[in-house]
């Protein structure tokens, strides 16, 4: 067993496996990342069309290649040769800096995501990961902050008011479940004592899931079941922080034409699409890496196959999961409405950040009475904090909401000849047959006596 554990650490790249990397090496894994993210790109666009047609009962594309697998890359080859339509109010200089920021940042955010362990290339032992430093994770934060100034500067930059509306919407959106993102992230430093991603696979690799709660349980220490609270926030996060249904609200079809890239034609079109996609590939390796144990492979597979996150392996388990994780983006688009922007709003703010906040300051403590307190009085104290929370949810004053207007009330408060909006609940008003109707039926008083009005 300690030649298995030792043999599985070899396995485990360093921070000083990347410095000896010699330039060459460097640079076939530069291109390996860049051809990994085309091709997984132009999978994942074929793969949600066909996903989206299975469960809307409808073909989807069957044309282009085996079974349709080709759509995806003849769309990619006809875009930059369609006609360029760039508006006269537009800044040229910003309008053309826009989809470049977008689809930078996106691959930049992948140079420090952990593919594999430590491999055989070429007579050099490398670890599958382009590079790596002791703050990965900020890395990663950085680029998907900046990904923001690509959407806000298209917007602006297009001299149209739809666009400008969607990149005022995309900064709001981006600010707002950037935070709750981060808060997430928070527990994994605090459990893994590291910011470094390939640490933080290696952290999950060693002791169990409940090392802090004093058990002595020998499956892997995946963050996604210890942290199980930061795990699915960051996944609804992520789901805001790429604009994906149901909060792509920055370009909203049904409000806002197109949102931030409704000027935008050809090539820079196909840039923030490649971006946006690349995204959601980022967001699902920084999730596999973070809360399901990065490259290795699960529990079930490991404990018959001794190798099996040795070598190349690793690669085929990393992305396996983060096909698993592009299924869940697809599968949201395809079931869900999209949110109310002042709805999506709210639930960033008040539901994810406090929730976040609480939970974090739960994990703090559990790990301070871990250290500081005897077994019977930490789970003692533990126990009763978790029974003052519940107290605290229960008995909490319940928002009261304002009375809702009826319909009928809403429409007599409008001033005639006012532009006719939709009733802030939504419901649906009354056909004018209806309102005749009900206007037959209902008496009149004239001169004091009752009779019934005439339309």
């Amino acid at each position: 067993m300690n030649s298995m554990i030792v043999a599985a650490h070899a396995q485990d790249p360093s921070l000083q496996t990347f410095e000896n990397d010699v330039w060459w090496i460097t640079l076939i894994k530069l291109l390996g990342v860049f051809v990994i993210l085309l091709l997984l790109t132009l999978f994942t666009i074929n793969y949600e069309r066909k996903v989206v047609a299975r469960m809307a009962v409808r073909p989807g594309p069957n044309q282009v290649g085996p079974n349709g697998w080709l759509q995806s890359l003849t769309d990619g080859l006809k875009l930059p040769f369609k006609e360029e339509i760039i508006p006269k109010t537009a800044d040229k200089v910003v309008y053309f800096i826009a989809p470049v920021i977008s689809a930078t940042t996106a691959f930049t955010a992948f140079s420090v995501i952990p593919f594999g362990g430590v491999v055989s290339m070429f007579g050099h032992k490398t670890a599958l990961q382009l590079t790596d430093v002791p703050v990965s994770v900020l890395v990663l934060l950085a680029c998907s902050s900046m990904s923001v100034y690509g959407v806000v500067l298209a917007g602006w930059a297009s001299g149209s008011t739809y666009p400008l509306l969607g990149g005022l919407r995309s900064s709001a959106q981006m600010i707002s479940y950037e935070v709750a993102m981060g808060l997430s992230i928070v527990a994994v430093f605090m459990t893994a004592g590291t910011m470094s991603t390939s640490q933080i696979v290696k952290a999950q690799a060693e002791g169990n899931p409940f090392h802090f709660l004093g058990m002595d349980l020998t499956s892997p220490s995946w963050y996604g079941v210890l942290l199980f609270p930061s795990f699915i926030i960051y996944m609804i996060s992520a789901v805001g922080e790429t604009n994906r249904a149901p909060f792509d609200l920055p370009e909203a079809e049904s409000e806002l034409v197109g949102g931030f890239q409704t000027e935008y034609s050809s090539f820079k079109f196909a840039m923030f699409y490649l971006a946006e996609y690349i995204n959601m590939i980022t967001v699902s390796a920084f999730c596999t890496t973070l809360f399901l144990g990065g490259w290795r492979a699960p529990w079930p597979i490991t404990a018959f196959w001794h190798g099996a996150n040795s070598g190349w392996f690793a690669l085929i388990w990393f992305l396996v999961k983060i096909l698993i994780f592009l299924f869940g983006f697809i599968w949201l688009r395809a079931t869900l409405p999209r949110m109310r922007y002042d709805q999506f709003m709210r639930f960033g703010w008040k539901v994810l950040i406090p929730v976040n906040l609480v939970w974090i300051l739960f994990l703090s403590y559990v790990k301070l009475a871990n250290n500081e307190l005897s077994d019977r009085t930490k789970w003692l104290s533990i126990g009763g904090l978790v029974v003052v929370i519940l107290v605290v949810a229960m008995l909490w004053p319940a928002s009261r909401k304002p009375r809702q207007l009826s319909v009928e009330e809403q429409l007599a408060a409008k001033p005639p000849g006012s532009f006719p909006v939709p009733p802030m609940d939504l419901q649906v008003p009354p056909s004018p047959r209806a309102r005749r109707a009900v206007a037959e039926r209902t008496p009149a008083t004239v001169g004091g006596d009752t009779e019934t009005k005439e339309v």
